[in-house]
C-alpha cells in the first residue's frame, strides 16, 4: 500500500488574496442580500455617529438655554430626545436585520462548500484516502467549515460596519472639531500599529492551529476504529502518550494565537484611555483658550464621545482579523482538498443491455441478463458490440505506488470467461495490488490489461466497476436497514431479489432471526453483528449485484471454519459461469480453483492447479504441507 501522508500536515496558504477571492465568489447568489446587509450596515453605522454628534446640540440648543430659566419649556427638547431615540430604534433594528440575514448566507454558503466537496471528494481516486487520514478529511467538513461559518456571519460584516463607522464618525469629528481629529489620527496611527504587530504574530498560529486540529482528529478516529487492536496489545499508555504529544502541539498552537487574540482588546482599550485622556487635556484647552469660539462644552463632550466610537472599530478590526486569518486557513485546507486531482477517466466504451437478434448482437434498454461493451470507433463513426463474457488477460504489467518503489513485475495471467484464478503469497506478494489494476482504482505503469479483448483504459471507470462484484477483507456496512445494505449492490433489485441473493450467502437464516429480519437497523458499521455475519451480508450484496466478474480479497478470513463450510457452498452457485478472482490464506478454499498463481515480491514464480502445484513440490507445496508460512 502506499505511504500514509503524515498526520497534521498542511501548507500555509500561499495566496491569501486568492484565497479570500475564491471564498467570496460562493456570495454571488446571495447579491441581492449582501446588498440589503450593506446597506443596513450603513445605515447602523450613520445612526451610531448621529446618536452620538447629538450630544452637541442637545448640549448647546436645548439643555443649556434651559438652564436658569424661570418658565423653562421641555417640549423642544422632549422632541429632540424622541428623535435621538428614534435614531438609536433604527441602528439597533438595522443591526438586527444585517446579523439575521448574514446567519441565512452564512449557512446557504456553508451548504454549497460542503456540497462542492463532497462532490469532488467522490471523484477522488483511492490514492488519494491512502494518503490522507479519515480524521483529517473529517476536520475539514467540520472544524474548518466552522471557521468558514465565523468569518461570514461574523467577521465580515463587523468588518463592514466598522469601516462604515469608521468613515461615518471621522466625519461628524471633523465637523466637531478639525483640531482634536488630527489628534484623534495621530493617536489612532500608534493603536493600529500595535494592531497590525499583534495580527502578524498571531497568524501563523491560527494557521498551525488548524493543521494541529486536524492531526487530532485523525488520531482520534484511528483510535477509535482500532480500539480493540489497541487493547490487545495492551497499548493504551503508550496511546495516552502519543496522543499527549499530538495535543500538546494543539494546545500550543491555540494557546499562543489565543494570547495574542486576547492581547488585542486590553492593549487597544488602554490606548483608547490614553487617547480620551489628551483629547480632553487638549479639548479642554482649545474651548478655554478660544472662549468656546472654537469648540464648546456640547462639541467637547460630542467629540469625546464619538472618539470612543472611532477607536471602537479598529479595536473590532483587530478582533475579526484573527479570525479572517483563521478561516483563510481552514479555507486554503478546504480548497486544498477540492483542488486534488480527481480520478482521470478518458474512456468511451460502455456497458449496456444487449439482445440477439437474427443472430446478431444489439443495444436495447430493458434488462435482458446480457451485456455488451459499446465500442465506437472516432475514425470511421462506427459502433460495434462485444458480448461480456469476463475474459481478462493482463500482459507484462508493471506498477508501483510510487515511482521510485516498483510492486508488480512483468505480472502475465489470462483469466478466461467462468474460469477461478486464485493468488497465494505471502502479505505484501502484490495479490491485492493486481486485483486494485483490474477495477482501476490505480493504473498501471507499464504493460497492458484487457477485458474481453478491450484495453480497460479504453473503458470508463464506471462501467468497468458496474461488470465487477468485489467483496473486501474490510467489510463496510452503512447506516440503514439489512435489506437496504444488501440492495446497495443493486439499487433495482427487488426485495424477493436481495433475499435470494441472502439465501445464495447463506446469510438468510441469522438475518431471520435478527430483531426486526431485513428491516432490521444497522449503524456503526453493523456493531451489533458479528465480523461473519457482516462479511455475510457483504457477499449477498455482491452476488445482488449479479456481475460476470467477481473478486474475492479475502472474503472469507473473518468467517470461523463451520460457517465458511456454507458460505463456500453459496461462493461456489455464486461463481458458477463468472470469472473469478480469489484472494485467500486459507489454501483449502482455492482448491477447486482452476488455475493458482503463487506471488513473490510483486512477480508470479508458479502457476498451475492445484495438482500440479502439489506435483511440481515447489513453494505452493511447500506452503500446502505447512514447510512455509504465507506470513
Amino acid at each position: 500500500m502506499p505511504p500514509i501522508r503524515m498526520r497534521g500536515d498542511g501548507r500555509k496558504a500561499k495566496n491569501p488574496k486568492k484565497t479570500l477571492a475564491r471564498l467570496l465568489s460562493y456570495l454571488k447568489p446571495y447579491i441581492g442580500t449582501m446588498i440589503l446587509v450593506v446597506v443596513c450596515i450603513l445605515i447602523g453605522s450613520l445612526a451610531t455617529a448621529l446618536s452620538s454628534y447629538s450630544l452637541d446640540p442637545l448640549i448647546n440648543n436645548y439643555i443649556k438655554p434651559l438652564a436658569g430659566t424661570d418658565n423653562p419649556n421641555f417640549a423642544p427638547l422632549v422632541r429632540f430626545l424622541i428623535l435621538m431615540g428614534a435614531i438609536y430604534a433604527l441602528g439597533i433594528v438595522s443591526s438586527f436585520l444585517y446579523n439575521y440575514l448574514m446567519v441565512r448566507v452564512g449557512q446557504g454558503m456553508q451548504k454549497t462548500i460542503r456540497d462542492d466537496m463532497f462532490r469532488h471528494m467522490q471523484r477522488l481516486p483511492i490514492r488519494y484516502f491512502d494518503t490522507h487520514t479519515a480524521g483529517d478529511v473529517m476536520s475539514r467538513y467540520t472544524s474548518d467549515i466552522d471557521t468558514l461559518r465565523q468569518m461570514i456571519t461574523q467577521a465580515l460584516p463587523n468588518c463592514i460596519s466598522s469601516i462604515a463607522t469608521l468613515v461615518s464618525v471621522f466625519t461628524m469629528m471633523l465637523l466637531a472639531s478639525p483640531i482634536l481629529t488630527v489628534v484623534v489620527l495621530i493617536t489612532a496611527f500608534g493603536i493600529l500599529y500595535v494592531t497590525k504587530f499583534v495580527a502578524s504574530r498571531s497568524a501563523k498560529f491560527f494557521i498551525g492551529q488548524q493543521k494541529a486540529l486536524g492531526a487530532v482528529n485523525g488520531y482520534v478516529e484511528e483510535m477509535i476504529s482500532g480500539q480493540r487492536v489497541v487493547k490487545v496489545f495492551c497499548r493504551e499508555e503508550t496511546c495516552k502518550k502519543e496522543f499527549d504529544v499530538i495535543n500538546e502541539n494543539l494546545r500550543e498552537n491555540a494557546y499562543k494565537a489565543g494570547a495574542f487574540t486576547n492581547m488585542m482588546g486590553p492593549v487597544n482599550n488602554n490606548l483608547g484611555y490614553i487617547q480620551y485622556t489628551i483629547l480632553a487635556l487638549v479639548g479642554g484647552y482649545v474651548a478655554i483658550a478660544s472662549n468656546g469660539s472654537l469648540l464648546n462644552l456640547g462639541g467637547l463632550a460630542a467629540f469625546l464621545l464619538l472618539s470612543r466610537k472611532f477607536n471602537m472599530p479598529i479595536g473590532q478590526v483587530s478582533n475579526q482579523i484573527n479570525a479572517i486569518v483563521m478561516a483563510l486557513a481552514g479555507a486554503e485546507r478546504i480548497f486544498d482538498l477540492m483542488d486534488a486531482e480527481v480520478e482521470e477517466d478518458e474512456g468511451y466504451v460502455t456497458l449496456v443491455n444487449a439482445k440477439e437478434e437474427n443472430g446478431v448482437l444489439t443495444e436495447c434498454k430493458e434488462r435482458t441478463g446480457r451485456w455488451a461493451w459499446r465500442h465506437p470507433h472516432q475514425a470511421d463513426g462506427s459502433v460495434t458490440y462485444t458480448e461480456l463474457t469476463g475474459a481478462i488477460t493482463m500482459d507484462e504489467v508493471d506498477f508501483g505506488y510510487v515511482e521510485d518503489k516498483q510492486v508488480l513485475h512483468g505480472v502475465t495471467l489470462y483469466a478466461n470467461p467462468g474460469q477461478k484464478i486464485a493468488f497465494v503469497g505471502a502479505t505484501g506478494a502484490g495479490k491485492t495490488t493486481i486485483t486494485n489494476l483490474i477495477n482501476r482504482f490505480y493504473d498501471i505503469a507499464d504493460g497492458k490489461i484487457r477485458y474481453d479483448g478491450i484495453n480497460i483504459n479504453k473503458i470508463k471507470k464506471a462501467d468497468l466497476r458496474k461488470s465487477l462484484g468485489i467483496v473486501l477483507q474490510e467489510t463496510n456496512l452503512f447506516t440503514g436497514t439489512v435489506m437496504e445494505n444488501i440492495r446497495y449492490g443493486n439499487l433495482d433489485a427487488t426485495d424477493e431479489e436481495c433475499i435470494a441473493a441472502a439465501k445464495t450467502a447463506n446469510a438468510h437464516d441469522f438475518i431471520t432471526r435478527l430483531p426486526e429480519g431485513y428491516n432490521t437497523h444497522l449503524s456503526g458499521n453493523g456493531a451489533q453483528l458479528s465480523q461473519g455475519q457482516r462479511q455475510l451480508i457483504a457477499i449477498a450484496r455482491a452476488a445482488v449485484a449479479d456481475p460476470p466478474v467477481m473478486i474475492l480479497d479475502e472474503a472469507t478470513s473473518s468467517i470461523d471454519t463451520r460457517t465458511e463450510a456454507l458460505v463456500q457452498k453459496g461462493m461456489d452457485a455464486l461463481m458458477q459461469g463468472r470469472t473469478t478472482f480469489v484472494i485467500a490464506h486459507r489454501l483449502s478454499t482455492v482448491r477447486n480453483a482452476d488455475c493458482i498463481m503463487v506471488l513473490d515480491h510483486g512477480k508470479i514464480i508458479e502457476r498451475g492447479t492445484h495438482a500440479d502445484l502439489i506435483a511440481q513440490q515447489g513453494t505452493y507445496y511447500r506452503l500446502y504441507t505447512g514447510a512455509f508460512e504465507l506470513e
